[in-house]
């Protein structure tokens, strides 16, 4: 498929069956967060493989909805701000926009493979911190599951080109 198909293909998914996700097809998911884009190639993050089974209880705490713990995998994009670029003319770190471009490229990834995911960044940031048991100055970002789904694809609402682009 070619990238417009993929970037059209690709929706939220929030029901996923129990199907295992075949290891290579999670390389693959990785790979792609690997050769993503980030600020002066510093790559301040990390991916966090998380199985959910025997392990939904502990996972509802960090995002409540049934189906995030439907999928057989979690993943979970954190950052290590201390790591990535500072711009020097106000001090913005890019940590987080280096951990929404990897995350993109993920889900992206998993589009093309017949996988399932959902961004979600409305989650517990200390519930994600104690099950992931992240050190200090590592900071969970971004979640999503992985999975097959066992939804479909519904009508997408979008702005217009018109209320999202400013020609100069």
């Amino acid at each position: 498929m070619d990238f417009g198909e993929l970037i059209a293909k690709r929706y939220s998914v929030r029901a996923y069956k129990a199907d295992p996700v075949p290891e290579g097809l999670l390389a693959r998911v990785l790979e792609a967060a690997r050769l993503a884009p980030t600020a002066a190639n510093r790559q301040p993050f990390q991916v966090f493989v998380v199985r959910t089974a025997g392990r939904e209880a502990e996972l509802r705490k960090v995002y409540h909805r049934h189906w995030f713990t439907q999928a057989p995998l979690v993943l979970c994009v954190c950052t290590a701000p201390a790591q990535a670029w500072v711009r020097s003319f106000d001090g913005k770190c890019y940590a987080d926009v280096d951990a929404a471009i990897a995350m993109d490229h993920m889900i992206l990834a998993a589009t093309e493979a017949g996988l399932g995911t959902c961004w979600i960044a409305a989650f517990d940031p200390a519930a994600a911190r104690e099950a992931l048991k992240l050190p200090e100055g590592i900071e969970p970002v971004l979640f999503t599951p992985l999975g097959y789904p066992a939804d479909e694809l519904g009508p997408k609402t979008r702005k217009s080109l018109g209320e999202l682009v400013k020609r100069m």
